[in-house]
């Protein structure tokens, strides 16, 4: 199906299931232990063994020996496998960093060994024993130390968010020497860590020539692509099956190394085995979000106008790496006639940087939105009104692309009424109870809207049961409750009679998990497959496919009825189809917007920061399950709490390791640090976007969020912090003295 023209009426506005805050159907699998994740995949292929990873002791040079003799003859040990046993293999098209093989090290913790035997503790004992000599060589491994010299580099995140390496729009620099009022600052955002709860696995089985990796995976399609590229095999022989996923966060969209030296190890010992990443080899030998040191400046006439808005940003990465794409929002969601964005990339011997949850939006607003906040202060502007006052509805850099949907004004007002924002005083410092200093903050998110082509493919058989088959994966973001109901919606039956089977590589290929254009996509594509069911339904009936209606289990066209089921027949019927964009996201801007509101409480003596109330108000279009959209925003609202307050990889900047790589030493919050949260959803249809109407919200419940915090903080304190993550140390000696 070809999506080029805006969407009009169709099926899915009945509202009968779409739109419904159903309960996730796969939730008993999970609450009762059942869901099978990828470690937990002991039903798949028998006699299973278990591999333990090796990591490198080192962050660059060379493994120049490596003594697997007495890990070779240590109890129940079947096979080890060495990165000098063979050259280094291909990287596949989403790697930065070599998975495994060949003796140069490009990273701390890079794989270079494989122990397969009967148990873990085996495995893992066996791990120990092996002796390795390395030729040390001096690694980069410090931002701050070469960033200004650090080349402009472009980039794309994949999911939207993207610059070119120097953008100018206007006189930038004469507007902004001219501007009566101006600020020029500069912000830091740390390394983060995924810290999904799920650690990466695999299980890995060959028959013959092919291998299926029972995995932990957000994009199907990209892991059997990158797979075979990897092991150098035919990509039909290669199949990968993920149908359920225990948080990826963008850790995930890629192949790790785990699912490699499965199939590695396997090959080697010829019988199934699972390999999952410890913690410390999830923090170094996977993914992480770079650090980024951003500098902003805003020039503005007395009335609040921005006449002048520049946003530069330095981030780190492993050769041929891309960018944090943390200037990204900044073309676009505030006016000014005269603009500058620009991006650095360092390359540091760091493990790799890539893609987590709103890679660029996510430090980008952290900074940005302080700096809005600064600016109103300047200025003597509330600060929502100052941000209302430099609302767009145009691509400010191409005012001839206006937004598809923009209702960042409503966020703002409704979140300000529903939050009590007039109760917020002006000048910070001035609101305490007891030990406590109180203050209010605000910051507008942002995401892109993301259109991928994405495909599905549906049965009916004679009980009129639809069976939806599409490699999307649930990572527990609701895909499976989604999914049904759209089936439900577009097929006339209860949600009851649809049964989703997700996350395997033999069905059709589909939008995939990421970006927060998983929920829009992979339903439009069952839209799509359905819309071409109701065809071959309407045609085996007779019907005149225009005219007939598809409810209550039942086909209807003028006085005809006929059960659902009566029309697939004993044979059933099946359709295949995938929703495929033209050019409307190049005639409209696509964005999601949302208002975020946090209320903070400081300890007067110590500078503890305890987070009080949350409220995220969004516009993202058509919300296919308010229940499971509010549960994604306030997972992402808590994931705003962690990087503003406590998630930092502190660096060893002698040894180029992250050394705090576990649950202990990474901070991330926990039920007792938040309290109350509150989303509200504006009433929002985009057709301009798919036939769903339909946005995301997965990540603009996160974009914005520490900014607030930060901003709520100095309202609290009268304290301004610019580098995050906003511990009370940096708090200490500004506090005000006790009496």
């Amino acid at each position: 199906m070809k999506f080029d023209t805006p969407a009009t009426a169709n099926p899915i506005d009945q509202l009968k299931v779409v739109g419904r805050p159903l309960d996730r159907i796969d939730g008993p699998l999970k609450t009762t232990g059942t869901a099978p994740y990828a470690y937990e995949r002991h039903d798949v292929a028998p006699n299973q063994a278990y591999g333990f990873v090796v990591g490198a002791g080192i962050a660059k040079g060379r493994v120049t020996a490596m003594d697997t003799a007495a890990a070779k003859a240590a109890p129940g040990v079947i096979a080890v496998v060495s990165t000098l046993d063979m050259p280094r293999m291909a990287k596949g098209r989403m790697n930065i960093a070599y998975l495994f093989g060949g003796a140069e090290i490009q990273h701390y913790h890079q794989a270079i060994a494989l122990v397969v035997a009967e148990t873990f503790e085996q495995a893992r004992g066996a791990a120990g024993l092996i002796r390795v000599d390395y030729a040390r060589e001096p690694g980069r491994f410090d931002l701050a130390a070469v960033a200004k010299t650090a080349p402009l580099v472009g980039g794309d995140s994949d999911e939207g968010s993207g610059a070119p390496p120097e953008d100018r729009f206007g006189d930038f620099e004469g507007a902004f020497a001219a501007a009566p009022v101006r600020l020029d600052e500069t912000y830091t955002t740390p390394a983060e860590s995924h810290a999904a709860m799920e650690p990466h696995s695999s299980v890995a089985s060959w028959e013959g020539d092919k291998v299926t990796i029972w995995t932990s995976n957000q994009m199907i399609a990209w892991g059997r692509r990158d797979v075979a590229m990897t092991l150098g095999i035919p990509i039909e022989k290669v199949r990968l099956d993920s149908p359920y996923v225990g948080g990826g966060f963008g850790g995930k969209l890629f192949v790790r190394a785990d699912a490699i030296l499965a199939a590695l190890g396997a090959r080697a010992a010829r019988r199934p085995v699972k390999v999952g990443l410890t913690r410390p080899l999830i923090a170094n030998n996977t993914t992480h979000r770079s650090a980024t040191i951003q500098r902003i400046r805003i020039g503005a006439g007395r009335d609040g106008k921005i006449t002048a808005i520049a946003h530069e940003s330095a981030s780190h990465n492993l050769p041929d790496g891309k960018p944090e794409t943390a200037v990204s929002q900044t073309k676009l969601l505030y006016a000014g006639a005269n603009r500058l964005t620009a991006m650095r990339l360092a390359e540091l011997d760091l493990p790799e940087s890539n893609a987590m949850r709103a890679p660029g939006e996510a430090p980008g607003l952290m900074a940005l939105e302080i700096a809005m906040d600064e600016m109103a202060e300047k200025l003597g502007i509330d600060p929502i009104e100052f941000r209302i006052l430099n609302d767009t509805q145009v691509d400010p850099e191409h005012p001839e692309r206006p937004f598809s949907q923009r209702q960042l004004v409503q966020c703002l007002r409704q979140g300000a009424e529903r939050f009590g924002w007039s109760r917020r005083s002006a000048t910070p410092g001035q609101r305490r109870e007891g030990q406590w200093l109180v203050g209010m903050g605000v910051a507008a998110g942002f995401r892109n809207n993301l259109l991928t082509k994405s495909g599905a493919r549906v049965r009916l058989d004679k009980e009129g049961v639809v069976t939806v088959e599409t490699d999307m994966t649930d990572i527990g973001t609701g895909s499976y409750t989604i999914i049904a109901q759209t089936a439900a919606e577009m097929m006339g039956v209860p949600i009851g009679k649809v049964v989703v089977r997700l996350g395997d590589s033999d069905f059709p290929a589909s939008a995939g998990s990421g970006g927060q254009w998983g929920a829009n996509n992979s339903t439009a594509g069952v839209y799509a497959a359905c819309t071409k069911l109701r065809e071959e339904v309407a045609r085996k009936l007779g019907f005149n496919s225009a005219d007939t209606v598809f409810a209550d289990g039942m086909v209807r066209a003028g006085n005809r009825e006929v059960p659902l089921g009566q029309a697939a027949g004993e044979e059933g019927l099946a359709a295949e189809d995938v929703i495929e964009y033209g050019d409307l996201a190049k005639r409209y801007q696509q964005s999601t917007f949302a208002g975020h509101f946090v209320e903070v409480g400081v300890d007067a003596m110590t500078g503890e920061t305890r987070v009080r109330r949350m409220l995220a108000v969004c516009a993202a279009g058509r919300i296919l399950n308010p229940k499971s959209a509010r549960s994604q925003v306030i997972g992402a609202m808590t994931m705003g709490v962690g990087a503003a307050l406590t998630e930092e990889l502190s660096l060893d900047k002698r040894l180029g390791f992250f050394v705090n790589h576990d649950l202990a030493g990474y901070e991330v919050p926990v039920h007792a640090d938040i309290p109350h949260q509150e989303v509200i959803f504006l009433d929002e249809v985009d057709p301009i976007s798919s036939p769903m109407k339909a946005k995301g919200v997965g990540e603009l419940g996160l974009c914005g969020v520490g900014a607030a915090i930060a901003n709520a903080m100095h309202n609290a304190t009268g304290i301004r912090l610019r580098d995050y993550p906003l511990t009370l140390d940096k708090l200490l000696d500004k506090l005000p003295q006790p009496a």
